[in-house]
């Protein structure tokens, strides 16, 4: 008598909806496996784009510009939905562990959640402050701060930012120009608008080249940003309803209306109670297949991965490009094939964009300055990159 073979069905679950997983779920959607049930949990429906986020902040850009729409990829990659957040993993039952949804099971499991901004060690910053991530909640603040100012243009606003690297960069100039065209707007003085820049280092993006570093602190203090360079801030207190006070080691004390973090990253404080092999921040140890280096199921990508051979800095660009290695070798691990390994370019090209249509290139020692042609073509590379998630492409599925 003949029986019927039943194939046993196979779980993928992608963890957060970073620009790694984004792009998987959008290469799942065209080259489909057979008996694989795809699950892709996230806190949000919608993701961020990096690369256009800081233009996003000086207006350049809407918000459904710089957002991938998620719920839109999972449909296309028949991938089943979670909006939720995930608290923990039993690696040994393989379950994910989300805080509304019961637990979800996993066959193979990849994770790319980002990072947050470390905040730990400085009194009244978790209270306080407003980290870069998660961005939802930043540009929540932001659009506060954005409304407050559109209906009383007369009001003075002292802003804080702490971080020196890009990130917090790009923050002070993209803000800067936005609030100051809403005070031009209104026929208010652009002095109105203070922004102070606190860097524990002595220099500015200590990632990036002298090049770079000399041309964006001569930019920042052309356009009246306070630096305050070689200074640790060691705690924020709030003073009033609306004020807080920034205090750094060496005495310095500036007050102001809201304080941004964006400091080093740190990896969400859940990954400690997995069992998964981190780094000494936390970060998820990987081999070159971007396969965790204690279990061969679970995968990790963007910057909450960290290469064992090939340690990068945590930037965007790194998660796009290993968007496509990571679906090859999870597409390889469900059939059964051998692993293909992943090494990341040594240099990258950095368009940094100055807030007001212009932008730094730089790669290496090679660095151009601030060009309007320089943000056209880094405009066209971020719109090109959204293209892949609005254009999704017709597939004939019979």
């Amino acid at each position: 008598m003949q029986r019927n073979y039943q194939p046993k069905i196979k779980h993928l679950v992608l963890v957060g909806g970073g620009h790694s997983h984004a792009i998987v779920l959008r290469m799942f959607g065209i080259k489909q496996l057979p008996d694989v049930h795809l699950t892709l949990i996230t806190p949000a429906s919608d993701t961020p784009y990096s690369g256009m986020l800081p233009g996003h902040i000086a207006g350049l850009y809407s918000h459904d510009e710089c957002h991938i729409d998620l719920r839109k990829l999972a449909n296309f990659a028949h991938a089943q939905l979670y909006i939720d957040k995930v608290i923990g993993l039993d690696l040994n039952n393989h379950k994910v562990i989300c805080a509304n949804c019961p637990a979800v099971d996993f066959d193979v499991l990849s994770i790319d959640i980002g990072s947050t901004p470390s905040t730990i060690s400085v009194s009244g910053a978790t209270e306080y402050a407003i980290p870069a991530k998660p961005v939802a909640k930043l540009l929540e603040h932001w659009d506060e701060l954005l409304q407050s100012l559109a209906a009383n243009p007369q009001q003075k606003i002292r802003l804080a930012i702490v971080g020196g690297g890009a990130g917090g960069v790009e923050l002070a100039l993209s803000m800067q120009t936005h609030l100051q065209q809403i005070l031009l707007a209104n026929q208010q003085p652009i002095q109105n608008i203070q922004i102070h820049l606190f860097h524990r280092q002595k220099e500015l993006l200590p990632q990036h080249h002298a090049s770079v570093r000399r041309q964006l602190k001569q930019i920042l203090s052309s356009r009246d940003i306070q630096l305050h360079l070689g200074e640790s801030v060691s705690k924020i207190a709030q003073v009033a309803e609306e004020l807080f006070e920034v205090k750094c080691e060496s005495g310095l004390t500036v007050e102001c209306q809201k304080v941004f973090w964006v400091t080093q990253a740190s990896a969400p404080d859940w990954l400690k109670t997995t069992g998964l092999g981190t780094d000494e921040k936390g970060f998820i140890l990987v081999k070159d297949t971007l396969q965790s280096q204690t279990h061969p199921q679970v995968f990790a990508a963007g910057d909450v991965a960290t290469m064992i051979n090939h340690p990068r800095p945590k930037a965007g660009v790194f998660a796009v490009r290993q968007g496509k290695p990571l679906f090859e070798n999870l597409q390889r691990i469900l059939l059964g094939k051998p692993l293909k390994p992943y090494q990341p370019q040594q240099q990258y090209l950095s368009l940094i964009g100055t807030g007001d249509k212009r932008a730094i290139a730089t790669k290496g020692a090679f660095t151009l300055p601030p060009h309007p042609l320089l943000w056209c073509w880094k405009d066209w590379i971020d719109r090109r990159f959204m293209k892949r998630f609005d254009n999704l492409p017709e597939i004939d599925r019979y």
